[in-house]
């Protein structure tokens, strides 16, 4: 009797230790479960958060109010940079059809770039002036508006600047180097067939041509003449013309008011407040988009940036 109810003793504590144990497993099952919940709800608000942040959301209650719409032209003008037609038409357009807009200030801070995309943004400056006649755009300088920046802004119906702003440099270049005379010391022997006589045009590892600088001049010469046109187009009697003026030669914001390549001194702020009488300020730039915003907060732009340097031989016309 007593070996069968210490058998039963020993049964009933085997059970009671193995639902013991099945019941730890299944609180341990559920907590890692609640756990795992909770993480997934915290990565996704995390996400939520960086997409508000991020995100244009277009037109909220701020658009309704009457305000002053605000164009960033950024940096160097070029096709795959950030200053580019693309955006700046597109922000512009924006910015113009907005009902609640009462003026637009381009802002602008660059050194010059592409005569086409400085050229595009001209064009469709004035366009637009000549549609929406009502809506002023004025051009703001912060640092430097010089060269093809300076081809923009003489759309603009006014150019406010500030005292030490750089303006000017009304004039085109090309650039490029010279390696036959390192070649020749180190033994590089230039291979180059061509189709055509002038193929080759400006060829760095070539001696320079007497034809084909008199041709890269000429080239120079008309893109030239389209800036001046340009410039006395937007400025016309404004402009106090001197010999020096279209050469290519920088002043300061100062100097440009008296030159007569700005109208007065002003930021985007006083502009807004005292010229449009819209004080509220509203950006309409394009903005990068959220795969774009983390590459760069990673440094892949760096990257992409150097090896752009790398593989690709700059030769273009630049208004810089």
């Amino acid at each position: 009797m007593d070996k069968l109810e210490h058998s039963n003793n020993d049964a009933a504590w085997e059970r009671k230790t193995l639902e013991k144990l099945l019941f730890s497993a299944l609180d341990e099952q559920r907590a890692r479960r609640r756990w795992g919940i909770a993480f997934k709800a915290l990565g996704f608000a995390y996400l939520l958060v960086v997409l508000v942040a991020v995100v244009d959301w277009g037109n909220g209650p701020e658009h309704q109010e009457r305000h002053t719409a605000l164009v960033n032209l950024t940096g160097v003008i070029e096709a795959k940079g950030e200053a580019n037609a693309e955006n700046l038409v597109a922000a512009l357009d924006s910015a113009f059809e907005e009902k609640n807009v009462a003026g637009v200030i381009l802002r602008i801070n660059s050194p010059g770039g592409s005569p086409v995309q400085a050229g595009i943004i001209n064009d469709e400056i004035r366009r637009l002036r000549q549609k929406y006649p009502d809506k002023p755009l004025y051009a703001v300088v912060e640092d430097m508006c010089a060269s093809g920046g300076y081809f923009v802004a003489a759309a603009a119906d006014k150019i406010y600047v500030n005292k030490a702003s750089i303006v000017g440099s009304i004039g085109v270049l090309m650039d490029g180097f010279g390696f036959t005379g390192l070649m020749d010391k180190v033994g590089v022997e230039r291979r180059l067939l061509t189709a055509g006589e002038n193929k080759g045009f400006l060829d760095p590892f070539s001696p320079q041509a007497p034809q084909h600088k008199a041709h890269a001049q000429m080239l120079l010469d008309d893109i030239h003449r389209q800036f001046i046109d340009v410039v006395k187009t937007g400025r016309g009697k404004r402009l106090k013309e001197t010999p020096e003026m279209f050469s290519g030669l920088m002043w300061t914001g100062t100097q440009s008011v008296q030159m007569g390549l700005a109208d007065d001194f002003g930021s985007v702020d006083s502009v807004a407040r005292d010229v449009i009488k819209a004080e509220k300020v509203l950006d309409y730039s394009v903005k990068d988009n959220i795969a774009e915003r983390f590459a760069k907060r990673l440094g892949a732009s760096t990257f992409a940036g150097f090896w752009k340097g790398f593989s690709e031989r700059a030769s273009g016309v630049s208004l810089r």
